[in-house]
């Protein structure tokens, strides 16, 4: 991807400058406040810092065919600029990995919350990866944050150095997908109903009335099994959702044995939940949020016929939740060192047994979860596709985990697997042991930049008056 704009620059009065410098810049940073202890003598909360520096990619501007290594070894030299307005064009090419230093300037690492200092220890995990994405929605505790930031230089001490600031909103490509899906992944609720429900009425008589414990639940007339039935939640395996396309999910609704009555679709909703794990060095903390993504109800709808076969599988139209699509607002799954972000898919379905009308139908609700991953939409360009395939590095096609052209042997993918909520530990699952190649790794200079889809993705704005990182004094 290119990042390319231009730097206004107006000069009222002839000037010396130094030079004019564009930085490329992509932050991490999380705060968290410690646990409270009243079993030590300073039991109040601290809050923790954690400060990542992604990216980061400078370019000097003018004076033209200078390296900021000639103006580092000479930092007093100075240019006279007459009056007037200029402009200056810049370009960077984005890399598709973080490149996090293991060492970042102490300065950057500063933020103010109620005119009070505080300082982000040098982190000492990192995880090598693709860039996040911008991440906000979590004021003041997690953000991921990308800017072009401008500097003049100029010599004098006693000076201050105009700097401008741009934010911008990054998406980036998504990993390359497998050629063939392995099947589907699914998940699977079963339900048993009552043959011959009680009535309401019969139900408020049976409080005065003396009835054995050891009933069993009314059977069918001809097998002696209570009417049962599956229901299947399905999704192409791997599961994977992507921003702005419908959901390809199938719903069937299976027979396990033989009934006498209708089952109807009373209820549906769809439900996308997202997992934030959080890190500022030792204190972690998991955040939840949600997309409804279809919500239907009093839907009184059959599904198949008493007459069906047992094990016959009664598909759910999938008009419900088609035209849909995942929201654009939803950030794609990643991993990087202070942050990560995984996917559920909840399908709650309501069925009824018998009848339609309230208080007759036995109706259940039965909820059923699929893990998930959630891609950008912006796929890799052919020519690193092509670069990597026939490159002649084993590693590079472990890495990306995507099977090789026909007669190169298979090797096995290094993608993590999923962590779910309710993993143990800290949550973050254990890096690859390498990243997928960046742009010079596979090709070197020539692969041009993608021009392709670059997506909608709308992170959600910062509320008024919520805490955030805006007030750190940056460099």
């Amino acid at each position: 991807m290119a990042c390319k704009g231009r730097v206004s620059l107006r000069v009222p009065n002839p000037t010396n400058v130094s030079s004019i410098i564009v930085k490329l810049e992509g932050e991490s940073r999380t705060r968290l406040m410690t646990e409270l202890r009243p079993d030590r003598r300073d039991s109040r909360q601290r809050p923790v810092l954690e400060v990542h520096k992604v990216l980061y990619k400078t370019q000097v501007v003018w004076p033209a065919n200078m390296r900021q290594e000639d103006l580092l070894a000479n930092p007093k030299a100075s240019f006279l600029i007459n009056a007037g307005s200029y402009e200056y064009p810049f370009q960077f090419r984005i890399p598709i990995n973080a490149s996090c230093p293991q060492a970042t300037n102490p300065i950057t690492n500063v933020s103010f919350s109620n005119a009070m200092p505080e300082f982000a220890k040098a982190p000492t995990q990192h995880v090598k990866g693709t860039l996040p994405p911008s991440l906000s929605g979590f004021p003041g505790e997690a953000e991921v944050r990308y800017y072009v930031k401008v500097t003049v230089n100029r010599p004098q001490f006693f000076k201050e150095n105009p700097r401008a600031l741009a934010n911008f909103t990054f998406l980036p490509i998504e990993p390359p997908r497998p050629g063939n899906t392995d099947g589907e992944a699914y998940a699977r609720r079963q339900h048993q109903f009552l043959e011959n429900a009680p009535s309401t009425a019969a139900k408020r008589a049976s409080i005065f009335t003396r009835t054995s414990s050891h009933t069993s639940p009314p059977t069918s007339p001809t097998t002696g099994v209570p009417p049962r039935v599956t229901i299947d939640a399905r999704l192409p395996n791997p599961a994977i959702l992507t921003s702005n396309q419908d959901i390809p999910l199938r719903l069937l609704i299976r027979n396990v044995s033989e009934r006498t009555k209708n089952i109807y679709l009373q209820m549906l909703q769809i439900e996308l939940i997202g997992y934030t794990k959080v890190r500022a060095h030792e204190v972690v903390r998991t955040e939840s949020n949600s997309w409804l993504l279809a919500s239907m109800s009093n839907m009184a709808i059959p599904i198949g016929s008493p007459t069906d076969p047992i094990d016959t599988e009664i598909p759910i139209n999938q008009e419900y939740w088609s035209g849909k699509p995942v929201p654009n607002t939803v950030p794609p799954t990643f991993t990087t060192c202070n942050l990560s972000r995984f996917y559920e898919l909840e399908i709650r379905v309501g069925v009824g047994y018998g009848s339609y009308k309230h208080g007759e139908d036995q109706l259940v609700v039965l909820p059923l979860r699929l893990p998930v991953k959630v891609y950008s939409g912006i796929a890799p360009p052919k020519a690193l596709l092509d670069a990597v395939y026939t490159g002649d590095s084993k590693a590079q096609h472990e890495t990306l985990g995507v099977a090789p052209p026909h007669g190169q042997p298979p090797h096995t993918p290094t993608t993590p697997a999923y962590a779910g909520p309710s993993n143990g530990g800290n949550g973050f699952p254990d890096a690859p042991d390498d990243a997928p190649p960046s742009y010079e790794e596979a090709v070197g200079t020539d692969l041009p930049p993608i021009n392709g889809y670059r997506g909608n993705y709308q992170p959600p704005p910062v509320p008024e008056g919520a805490p955030r990182f805006s007030d750190e004094k940056r460099r």
